[in-house]
This record gives C-alpha cells, sequence and structure tokens, in this order.
C-alpha cells in the first residue's frame, strides 16, 4: 500500500503545470453546477419551513415531522449518466437527471402530505414538471411516497436560474419501511427472495392501514377538543 502511494504521488508531480490546469477547467463546470443545486435545496428547504410554521400557526401542529435534504454524489451521477447512454458532459446532467438535488419531507400523517404538496404547488415562482403519486398508486413491492419534480429558481449574481429538486412526501411510517426495505434489496444469494418480497409487501400494506387509522384518531381527537370549547 505505502508503495502504491508513493507511485501515485510521483505520477501527481509529475503532471505539467498545463495538465493541471486542464484537470481544473474540467472540474469548475462541475463544482459551479453542484454550488447551483445547493442552493436550489436552500431554496426549498427555506419554503418548506415557511409552510411548516404557517400551517402550525392556523391549524395548532406541524404537519412536517423532519427535512432531509441530500446531493448526489459525483460518482452516483456518472453512473447514472453511463447507464442512460449519453455523454458525460454539464449539458447532459442538466437536461436528463431530475434528482442530483433531492429532499425527503417526513410528515406527521398521509393527508399532511396531500396538504404540504398542495401549498408548493401554489408557490407562482416553483415551476412543477412532473408529480409521481406512490401513494394512490404504490409500486408492486409496496412502496409509497409523493413524488414531486420542480424547477426552483435560484438568484446568482450572473441573474435567476432554475434548477431541479425532486421532491419526496412520506409518512413516518413509509419512511420506516422504506429505509429497511432498502437496506434487505442489496442483500445477495437469498434463497427466499420471494417469500421475503411478499412479507415486505404486507408489511407494508399494514404500516399503510396503521397510518390511516392513526389519521382518523387524531380527527376524533381534535373534533372532541372542539367540542370541549
Amino acid at each position: 500500500m505505502m508503495e502504491e502511494d508513493k507511485n501515485l504521488k510521483t505520477q501527481i508531480n509529475e503532471l505539467r503545470i498545463e495538465e493541471i490546469d486542464e484537470l481544473r477547467e474540467i472540474a469548475k463546470p462541475f463544482i459551479s453546477l453542484m454550488m447551483e443545486f445547493r442552493c436550489a435545496l436552500m431554496e426549498i428547504e427555506t419554503k418548506l419551513n415557511v409552510l411548516n410554521s404557517e400551517f402550525a400557526l392556523t391549524h395548532n401542529r406541524n404537519p412536517i415531522q423532519t427535512i432531509k435534504t441530500r446531493l448526489k454524489q459525483p460518482a452516483s451521477i456518472l453512473e447514472k449518466i453511463s447507464r442512460k447512454g449519453l455523454d458525460v458532459t454539464i449539458e447532459a446532467m442538466e437536461e436528463n437527471l431530475a434528482d442530483i438535488a433531492g429532499v425527503r419531507v417526513i410528515c406527521s400523517f398521509p393527508e399532511d402530505i396531500y396538504a404540504v404538496a398542495d401549498m408548493m404547488l401554489h408557490q407562482d415562482d416553483l415551476r412543477m414538471l412532473e408529480i409521481k403519486d406512490y401513494i394512490k398508486n404504490p409500486k408492486p413491492n409496496g412502496y409509497r411516497s409523493l413524488h414531486l419534480i420542480m424547477e426552483v429558481p435560484i438568484f446568482l449574481s450572473s441573474g435567476k436560474k432554475f434548477r431541479k429538486v425532486e421532491v419526496q412526501f412520506r409518512t413516518i411510517a413509509m419512511d420506516f419501511w422504506a429505509s429497511l426495505e432498502h437496506q434487505l434489496r442489496y442483500k445477495k444469494n437469498l434463497e427466499n427472495a420471494e417469500e421475503i418480497c411478499r412479507e415486505l409487501k404486507e408489511c407494508a400494506d399494514v404500516i399503510t392501514s396503521v397510518d390511516y387509522r392513526m389519521q382518523e384518531l387524531r380527527g376524533k381527537i381534535e373534533y372532541a377538543d372542539e367540542e370541549d370549547c
């Protein structure tokens, strides 16, 4: 290992100044692009926090439990571009990848998901590109989530730009299931794979049932509070 490190250092030291400058020039547009996506995430997160605060003021509770943001790793971006059979260019990333910037919004109840998503849809500076409703139409494995793909404005010194962001809405229970399913999906050489898939689907259905029962209970509690007033 030490010998390999020495060889690598030697290769780096032997690079001509021109070659180093060339590498920097290649990296600059990508670094700039990722900065812009990071700014788009900050814009969305701010909007969600504002809506959460406003909802809490009018309904006396927060619909959003947590907000998680992430930027896709460079290796994942390159892998996805290659898988699509595209040239590795900034233009290809901008035009063909909708999930470089991602936001996961964890809500308390299913109806909160649609309430917050509807408020997002009424933000006149956001451009809605696509809606994928895996809550009303779950994936065959039981996955449930509401995905919004939108263009978000960012304001730079050179002017306004739009960057794509994928926003995923889940309840706490949906997120719990999806996290465990994601871990299990990458286990290799499972002899009982079909049985596990079937049980995961059953668990997803049970969790969904609990989600809506809890939502009904919250409604009953709120109604009882109104009757007492």
